[in-house]
């Protein structure tokens, strides 16, 4: 019966400091570090920005397209560097080579593509 008491005691006196620190808004565990990418394609002789443009990272399944004003935006990415690989039909396919992201970074940049 002693141990059964001193064994409820120490889970008791455990579980109230584990909900002491949530309850200070201390989280266990640390959020991962990400970055994001964004940016704005244009055409490189008017300027004009670029709907439906392939934006992907190299080497993965990430992959998204411009909107209407030539935005896009690439959240969640690892730290790390990448290579962006821009394709659209009637436009030569742009490499952009060794983009940096560091964590919690925003990158972004502005691209312009080269008619065929």
């Amino acid at each position: 019966m002693k141990k059964l008491l001193s064994v409820l005691a120490i889970t008791s006196i455990s579980l109230f400091a584990v909900s002491a620190s949530f309850a200070e808004g201390e989280s266990p565990v640390k959020p991962v570090a990400v970055s994001t990418v964004s940016g704005t394609v244009v055409d490189i002789t008017s300027g004009e920005t670029l709907a439906g443009v392939a934006v992907t990272i190299e080497g993965t399944d990430l992959k998204v397209y411009t909107d209407l004003d030539g935005n896009f935006t690439m959240n969640d990415i690892k730290p790390g560097t990448y290579n962006l690989i821009l394709s659209m039909i009637s436009y030569k396919n742009s490499l952009i080579e060794n983009v940096e992201l560091l964590p919690d970074e925003k990158e972004k940049m502005e691209i312009k593509l080269d008619n065929k």
